[in-house]
């Protein structure tokens, strides 16, 4: 039973395999998302490339982008395949490229077909699928629109839906508006959970702190967090204990950035940029003293050729220690 109290969000180009390990050592228990992976990069790209990832990373969602039940399914069971612990559908991204592609929040007005597409996942995996998605799309932004979308998905069995608090504009705002931009009307997230008390319901969008998120927890059963914990990660680093229960000793920065030495050094052993990685982590000590010699010092190192994991050690020694 995987516990859903406070997730990561996918993030397109940045909770890759390498992001998802750092996150971990912060938080044992949060549940990480992959970015979206298209079903047919899955089907016909490089499959190892796109789905493999450390066992540390645990507990961990393959996120899905696509429309055809077919296709999905076939995901679906390369998910189960790899050893995820859960399988989402993306109806939420409203980027030009995925309209094009006939998958991600274009799909809110086509609720039987997504339907459709979770029953074949259902059917081909016994890992649980769930969906991702908006309050609403362009005109399409009503509570009944969102109440029968909701409605017609969960009779064909998903029973977590992941609701970011925003409608999404799929012509004149960019993605990056879209997160923005629109009003969060965490009410209707509300309304849902009142109305699907049986459903598990996960809010998104415009969460910045576990204060925040506790707070939403009154409401609904789960907190997603998105690009506040890429930017500022060690707000995750009491999550295991106020969330959670789990009493554990957190470590510091200086001491996850010593955890995370072993993995980074495998990695760029076996050809991994050290950039790949050192990306990820900028802000680990944001609001700290001589956080910005850190970042400076990453920055304009990691991406030289030669480059070593060493880079990471010699930033950190920026930083006095706490």
């Amino acid at each position: 039973m995987i516990d859903r109290r406070l997730c990561i969000a996918p993030m397109l180009d940045w909770t890759d395999r390498y992001c998802r390990y750092f996150l971990r050592l912060i938080s044992r228990h949060t549940l990480l998302y992959t970015e979206m992976v298209t079903t047919g990069a899955l089907l016909h790209g490089d499959q190892p490339r796109h789905l493999d990832f450390d066992p540390a990373e645990h507990p961990l969602a393959l996120q899905l982008g696509g429309s055809d039940p077919d296709e999905l399914a076939a995901c679906a069971r390369l998910a189960e395949q790899w050893g995820y612990d859960e399988v989402n559908l993306n109806v939420g991204c409203p980027s030009d490229r995925v309209q094009s592609g006939r998958f991600g929040a274009c799909l809110m007005a086509t609720p039987e077909l997504v339907a459709q597409g979770v029953a074949a996942m259902r059917a081909a995996t016994r890992l649980p699928v769930t969906v991702k998605h908006r309050i609403g799309i362009d005109q399409l932004d009503s509570y009944e629109a969102l109440t029968r979308f909701v409605a017609t998905v969960a009779e064909a069995g998903c029973e977590t839906f992941i609701i970011h608090a925003r409608k999404a504009w799929l012509s004149g705002l960019s993605p990056k508006e879209n997160r923005e931009i629109p009003p969060l009307r965490y009410d209707r997230v509300y309304r849902i959970k009142q109305e699907f008390p049986r459903l598990e319901i996960i809010i998104n969008g415009g969460i910045a702190s576990l204060d925040q998120a506790e707070e939403q927890l009154r409401h609904v059963d789960g907190v997603m967090i998105g690009r506040e914990a890429y930017q500022n990660p060690w707000i995750l680093a009491e999550a295991d204990r106020r969330l959670y229960g789990d009493e554990h000793p957190i470590p510091t920065r200086h001491e996850i950035i010593e955890q995370l030495m072993p993995f980074a050094e495998r990695a760029h052993a076996a050809g991994t940029p050290v950039n790949r990685i050192s990306r990820h982590i900028l802000g680990l000590f944001q609001g700290q003293p001589r956080a910005r010699a850190w970042r400076r010092h990453i920055s304009e190192n990691a991406h030289r050729a030669g480059a070593t994991p060493e880079v990471i050690r010699e930033a950190a020694r920026q930083v006095p220690a706490t």
